[in-house]
């Protein structure tokens, strides 16, 4: 019987480095809600409040997952041609890099390039680092051990991003400017350009722990001896890959699906209709009925109109009769937010819990899949509407089951292909299917679903969001259980070339 390898200084410097890129890989995607409305605001030079920022907001989004996407499906096929290492390093420097030069931009082109090349240095990092520890760890065991846990640390990238958040908004104004620039009227530089330049807190001990780091062993080996072949994203439709390929890929896109289409639009777009929201939700009708009178306005005036000055002074005073009120708004969407995370973080601490005890690969997705298919409606169709701890639990737990087959995918890709398409496939399957199929869904809900429930854009609630997130949800939910009936169980430790 072999005995699993002793750890040493390197073993742990390796899971320390694992930890930070995927801890930092949430981290930097989940700036994007908190920065990029007041970024578009401040760069258009248009309240917060005006429509023309939402829907910045929601091309921004799309941008940003369609590039991660593309670059990210490249950066796969990167790693299997010059190291895991050598590109996991390059993938965690451009986003770290890219968030500090969002942070000194002073035009919307600018901000949407530099958050459009964090989402594809995430997108990248994912993939080579997953490919990179499930080859570092030459012990199965100790592999599936640390490829869970590592996960782990993905989901307190959004309570850190929160927490700093928080503190800088409270302390901004004794944040020195650093050459930050101003909007047009302000003394400080907006609090959302800190929260940026805290994207390159990852690169610091990156830099510095990477040199004493090893490459993966095999993919170095196979190189130096030339018997480690080219990758080739056509390779990945071979006979004997083609199913694992399309069935991750879809996999993959069901529960991006789900996250967007559902999750991810609750905490904006679903938590204001909660029932302990009413009376906000009765005090900000009129008030944001003259808000957007005053935006249209607005928006249908030359930009040299001198009557421009006086009516954004109307619409910033509405906003402030607004802010009140809003802040009760968004202290219940912070407690939603807040109970996601967690239930994120719980799955990924179950998943990693049952990697270790050994439970086969393909029962293992189900222990998540079947649950999922009977929380989710639960939770959007009846518990909504009642509101209270128990929606806020069920959502949780919608979280636990979504959130763990994000590590699952992690952990079974570097499995079912060979090594020189390891990165090339496990790319396919999380950029393709999920960063550009499955992130489409919030589209769905929001744009198509419910708009067509309420009978109109201009009469959507967040019930009709909450009904809409529901269909997709379970519409989802369904196909990945059907899926996932294909999905084949990896057949060796190590897939032969």
């Amino acid at each position: 019987m072999s005995t699993a390898p002793k750890f040493t200084v390197t073993t742990w410097l390796i899971i320390l480095i694992a930890s930070i890129g995927f801890l930092f890989d949430t981290y930097e995607l989940l700036m994007t809600p908190l920065v990029a409305a007041p970024a578009i605001a401040e760069l258009l030079k248009i309240p917060l409040n005006n429509p023309i920022v939402t829907d910045w907001v929601g091309r921004l989004l799309w941008i940003a997952a369609l590039c991660g996407g593309v670059f990210g499906l490249l950066g796969g096929w990167l790693v299997d041609k010059f190291g895991r290492k050598t590109v996991m390093a390059g993938s965690i420097f451009l986003y770290s890099l890219s968030p500090f030069a969002a942070a000194y931009a002073t035009s919307l082109p600018t901000f949407i390039f530099f958050r459009s090349t964090t989402f594809i240095g995430v997108c990248v990092e994912f993939v080579a680092a997953i490919t990179w520890l499930a080859e570092v760890f030459e012990d199965k065991h100790q592999k599936e051990r640390w490829l869970g846990i590592t996960q782990a640390f993905a989901s307190l990238g959004g309570v850190l991003v929160t927490t700093i958040s928080f503190w800088i908004s409270a302390h901004a104004k004794d944040l020195g400017h650093i050459g930050l620039p101003l909007a047009l009227g302000a003394t400080d530089p907006g609090a959302w350009r800190y929260l940026l330049m805290t994207g390159l807190l990852p690169a610091i001990p990156i830099a510095l722990l990477l040199p004493f780091v090893p490459e993966s062993k095999v993919w170095k080996d196979r190189r130096a001896a030339g018997t480690l072949k080219r990758p080739s994203f056509t390779a990945l439709f071979a006979p004997e890959l083609r199913r694992v390929t399309l069935v991750t890929a879809a996999l993959s896109a069901c529960a991006y699906g789900i996250a967007f289409g559902a999750l991810q639009v609750t905490v904006a777009r679903v938590t204001p209709g909660l029932p302990e929201l009413k009376p906000q939700a009765v005090a900000l009708a009129p008030l944001r009925k003259e808000a957007d009178g005053l935006n249209k306005q607005l928006n249908e005036m030359a930009p040299t109109d001198p009557a421009r000055k006086e009516l954004i002074g109307q619409i910033k005073a509405n906003f402030g009769k607004q802010k009140p009120i809003n802040d009760e708004v968004k202290k219940m969407a912070d407690t939603v937010q807040f109970h996601q995370e967690m239930g994120g973080l719980v799955g990924r601490i179950i998943l990693a819990i049952l990697l270790i005890i050994g439970i086969s690969r393909v029962t293992l997705l189900r222990l998540f899949q079947v649950p999922a298919l009977i929380v989710l409606p639960i939770t959007y169709f009846i518990l909504f509407k009642d509101g209270g701890s128990t929606f806020l639990w069920a959502y949780a737990v919608c979280g636990l089951l979504v959130v763990a087959q994000f590590s699952y995918f992690g952990e079974y890709l570097p499995k079912v292909f060979p090594t020189h398409l390891r990165g090339t496939g496990g790319s396919f399957a999380t950029n393709v299917g999920g960063r550009m199929i499955g992130t489409s869904m919030s589209l769905v809900t929001t744009s198509f679903l419910a708009p067509m429930l309420a009978g109109g854009a201009e009469l959507v609630k967040p019930m009709h969001v909450a009904q809409a997130a529901g269909y997709v949800a379970v519409t989802m939910a369904v196909l990945s259980l059907l899926i996932g009936l294909f999905l084949p169980e990896p057949k060796s430790e190590s897939l032969e070339e």
